[in-house]
């Protein structure tokens, strides 16, 4: 099985099956017409999200963002996991009732933090237990990821819709740690044995297996979500600029905005796997890859709220929060990408030389730039991210073909 992203440790106990395959030779996965239709969904909340940086954003703010951005992921990555699994036997109309719940959280986030935080939390435990029917009815456990049977983290949710103020940001906190804990911490073994002995107390059969997810298929869904992020980015940028005047200030921000973002996808989508920037083909086991994939999203999404708010700041200073919040996203994506290609073997001379060196460039932006206009700030960002992009090869010319100076027949030469 050549899977772009490596299985996890798995525990002792039968063999794990892998997702079914044709004949000998494993046939390639993509990502079907209803999967793309539930990323678009999940991304426009994503994209609501930047409701909530507006302005100048505060720590409560980024806070307030996180939590509902790890909502967002943790429903969509059970989904995405089913249906990675599931192949073309996927049960549709829950997949489309979750599609619909996730409509639901999103519509309510521009006033989650007043009238429709219940409405929120009511959504999110919807698509969380339509997930769990679907997981119930394969019957198997995911060795990459067993919080797919865990629902420990739903319960804080539940006690939330009938709490107001902080202390249901508190509780909606508590069932995301409890999640992530699970995440890092949850056994396949465990879990196998113990969905065993609930099917045999309720006499159903078969008994569930355990399997592994579709490495190239998941690497694929990872990938176009971060490319769709990244679009949602373009859109908000877009619509920004089409409310403010044109002058040479729109110019730069506009320009600058979009050079940053494409080396963004250049880095996540050509030099990356699974969306992560920089990171080798089976370098990580999944539910690392999955970790790293989260904090990449949530970074470009914050980034893209932070672009949109410098539109309206073209002619004057950029404000201290939409600064921070900007070179922050970026020096979140440059860690992850710094740890993706140290685990990915390039060696700790290619980090010291180039994550390093940018990090604390976008690091001397946030802390030196204060009244700087925006064009300045998003154009040193470019500066420093480009710096990690690798630069493409000289073409070889026909003379370099003749003396044998390529990579051999049939090798296409690097670009």
């Amino acid at each position: 099985m050549n899977d772009a992203l490596a299985p996890g440790p798995s525990d002792p106990g039968p063999p794990p099956q892998a997702p079914p395959s044709g004949g000998g030779r494993e046939e390639e996965r993509h990502s079907s017409w209803l999967e793309l239709f539930f990323d678009l969904i999940v991304v426009a909340g994503v994209g609501q999200l930047a409701h909530l940086l507006h302005g100048e954003p505060g720590p409560a703010d980024l806070g307030l963002y996180a939590l509902l951005f790890l909502a967002f992921w943790n429903a969509w990555i059970l989904f995405t996991m089913y249906a990675n699994v599931a192949g073309d036997r996927v049960r549709t109309m829950l997949v489309m009732a979750g599609m619909f719940g996730m409509a639901v959280m999103a519509a309510a986030v521009p006033g989650v933090r007043h009238h429709n935080g219940g409405a929120f939390a009511l959504a999110y435990v919807l698509v969380r237990l339509l997930s769990s029917r679907l997981w119930n009815h394969r019957g198997e456990v995911i060795v990459d990821l067993p919080i797919t049977r865990m629902g420990a983290g739903l319960a804080p949710w539940v006690v939330s819709v009938w709490v107001d103020g902080h202390a249901r940001y508190v509780l909606w906190a508590a069932g995301i740690a409890i999640d992530l804990v699970s995440m890092f911490t949850g056994s396949a073994g465990r879990m196998l044995e113990q969905a065993r002995k609930d099917r045999e107390h309720r006499h159903r059969a078969p008994l569930p297996v355990a399997r592994y997810a579709d490495g190239g298929h998941l690497d694929e869904r990872l990938g176009l979500f971060v490319l769709i992020v990244l679009g949602e980015a373009i859109v908000q940028m877009v619509g920004a600029a089409g409310e403010a005047v044109w002058d040479r200030a729109l110019y730069g921000v506009a320009i600058g905005a979009f050079l940053l973002l494409l080396q963004f996808w250049s880095l996540s989508l050509r030099h990356g796997t699974g969306g992560v920037p920089l990171l080798g083909a089976g370098a990580v086991p999944v539910r690392i890859a999955l970790v790293l994939h989260c904090f990449v999203a949530g970074s470009i999404a914050a980034l893209a709220a932070a672009l949109g708010n410098s539109v309206a700041f073209t002619d004057g200073r950029l404000p201290g929060g939409t600064r921070w919040l900007m070179c922050g996203a970026v020096a979140v994506y440059l860690v992850i990408a710094a740890v993706a290609a140290s685990a990915s073997g390039r060696g700790i001379r290619h980090v010291l030389v180039k994550e390093i060196p940018a990090l604390a460039a976008v690091a001397a932006l946030g802390l030196f730039t204060g009244g700087w206009p925006p064009a300045g700030v998003i154009w040193l960002l470019v500066a420093a991210v480009r710096w990690l992009i690798p630069w493409p090869r000289r073409r070889a010319t026909r003379s370099d073909r003749a003396d044998g100076r390529t990579g051999g027949p049939g090798r296409a030469p690097s670009t």
